[in-house]
């Protein structure tokens, strides 16, 4: 059994769900300058996502749904989930961001599971609040430990692969830990390094 573990927002996905979220509210430049701080490592994770998460506060929810749903998925992935599995690879997502993003996406791309976050909505408007499996700086690793152990799983036998601050605690846990597209604080613990947005470039490094 092997484990691969991809990072969603700038890995799987071409982009930042919340940022999409906040376009129709005017605040997209405001919520990426947070997200861009928070995945550089400068920034408390779950303190910018709680920042960054009020902001969204008043979009109604059925409009959020429809926003997820059509998330431009990165170059390659289409191409890459499928060559895994036939190397024996369970594919999952985990993300910092939200399931009416990653869902639509695991269904798409044919993922195994996918672990993220879930916006608060009351009457059908977003309540600016969010719970869920991926709030801390150390949830990606925490959540990865708990995989391996279910599986049966070594580190040698888990790929894991994210572009920011928040994968480093699941970079800890494998020894395939690929940098996509990455900031410089996880390409300090990458052993393979992938500047080109094309997923398929992993295929041949792996």
């Amino acid at each position: 059994m092997k484990l691969a573990v991809f990072d969603f927002d700038s890995t799987l996905m071409d982009g930042e769900t919340i940022d999409f979220l906040a376009k129709p509210l005017g605040l997209e430049e405001k919520v990426a300058g947070i997200t861009e701080k928070a995945m550089a490592g400068e920034l408390d994770f779950f303190e910018s996502l709680i920042e960054r998460v009020s902001l969204l506060q008043g979009l109604e929810y059925s409009q959020a749904v429809e926003i997820c749903k059509d998330l431009p998925l990165m170059p390659g992935a289409y191409e890459l989930i499928p060559e895994l599995k036939k190397m024996g690879y369970k594919v999952v997502c985990f993300s910092g961001g939200f399931r009416i993003g990653t869902s639509p996406a695991k269904d798409k791309l044919g993922l195994d599971a996918d672990f993220s976050n879930v916006l608060h909505q009351k009457d059908g408007i977003l309540t600016g609040q969010v719970g869920g499996d991926m709030m801390f700086g150390f949830s990606k690793g925490d959540m990865i430990q708990r995989l391996q152990g279910m599986l049966g799983v070594t580190r040698e036998n888990t790929l894991v692969c994210g572009d920011g601050a928040n994968d480093l605690s699941m970079f800890e846990h494998a020894d395939t830990r690929i940098a996509f597209c990455a900031k410089e604080v996880l390409k300090k613990e990458a052993n393979i390094i992938v500047d080109t947005k094309d997923l398929t470039q992993i295929l041949n490094k792996i």
